[in-house]
């Protein structure tokens, strides 16, 4: 595979940005394959957004060459207060995480944070050294990155912590690609602020759009963020346990405001998942609404939405079937007992 064709894979979507595209090529051209990781927290039930559309991103980097890692913070998910800050639990659900991005993702390697800590002597060494280049202002404004305000009037002291914490991770690992979601963006550019004051390898950072939620985004709402498909809202998304049946329901009730490409859940559903595993996709209608149609891509059912030559009804109904066939073979391969369900549940 030519350089061209692994940037074409790693740039494609949900890709919103690359730090820098010059840098990723001098980069391929230097190193057949370079390391590269995406971190999260473990923080509830796994949808759409924070498995299958992660997943495949992360799968798009494998194709290119790339050695991905998936980097489990569980002390992160602590001093953020998710799972009622409960280790057994937090424990329990890293297991759930991992059986699910093994089978999404089976070329990946999994790490718990846990581990790295445990192995890494120098890490607190190393901790100690970063913070020294960051100020209490530069720290409280990384705060988003957990999604918190910077302005949050109460904070304990061990959330200051966590920016930090998610940098000196990024030189542990020896990393040559960093890789989020656009929430995270603010901490990857102080690593590429800090570093180089360190004399510590700087990584290209490369971020995807965050899949939006199925309502209707808020006047003021920044899809990237706030609108962000939500693990705690079982209305928001497409959680993984759901059946076909519920996969169906929920999209068929998704905001599609005909003619309206802004923030539009299902098409963006359509462009990030349908698409990317799916060389076709088959419309069927009525020959009185034009009869059936089929879309190889998906700039032209765009297009077609755009000038309301596809109706929200017909696009629904496709994108609800085809995400079904998605998400069922890894449903019914992922084990989650009726007892660690139950403890997720009651952390929300």
């Amino acid at each position: 595979m030519d350089i061209a064709e692994k940037m074409n894979l790693i740039e494609r979507p949900p890709t919103e940005e690359v730090v820098t595209h010059e840098e990723l090529i001098e980069l391929f051209e230097t190193n057949s394959s370079p390391k590269h990781y995406i971190g999260l927290e473990i923080s509830g039930f796994l949808h759409l957004g924070s498995l299958i559309s992660t997943g495949f991103k992360i799968n798009d980097f494998i194709k290119a060459g790339v050695n991905c890692t998936i980097f489990l913070a569980d002390w992160h998910t602590l001093i953020n207060d998710k799972l009622c800050g409960d280790w057994d639990t937090i424990t329990r659900v890293s297991q759930y995480y991992q059986d699910a991005f093994k089978l999404v993702c089976p070329g990946a390697n999994i790490v718990l944070g846990s581990d790295l800590y445990d192995s890494r002597k120098e890490y607190w060494k190393e901790f100690i050294k970063f913070t020294k280049h960051m100020s209490l202002k530069r720290t409280m404004r990384t705060l988003t990155i957990m999604g918190r305000s910077e302005d949050e009037a109460k904070i304990d002291l061990a959330k200051l912590l966590y920016p930090p914490m998610q940098a000196v991770d990024i030189h542990s690992l020896d990393l040559d690609i960093v890789h989020s979601g656009m929430d995270q963006r603010k901490i990857h550019m102080l690593v590429r602020e800090i570093f180089p004051k360190m004399k510590w390898k700087v990584p290209v950072a490369v971020h995807h759009k965050l899949l939006p939620g199925l309502a209707k985004p808020a006047e003021d709402d920044d899809s990237q963020i706030l609108g962000k498909m939500s693990k705690s809202d079982p209305n928001s998304g497409i959680f993984i346990h759901n059946t076909d049946n519920e996969i169906k329901k929920k999209i068929s009730k998704a905001w599609c405001e005909e003619g309206n490409i802004q923030n539009n859940p299902v098409l963006e559903i359509a462009k990030t998942v349908i698409f990317h595993e799916f060389s076709e996709i088959n419309i069927e209608r009525p020959e009185k609404f034009g009869g059936n149609v089929s879309y190889s891509d998906y700039n032209q059912l765009e297009k077609d939405f755009v000038e309301k030559n596809l109706h929200p009804g017909d696009l629904k109904q496709t994108v609800g079937n085809y995400l079904a066939k998605v998400i069922a073979p890894i449903r019914e391969k992922l084990n989650l007992n009726e007892d660690l369900s139950e403890a997720i549940k009651k952390s929300y």
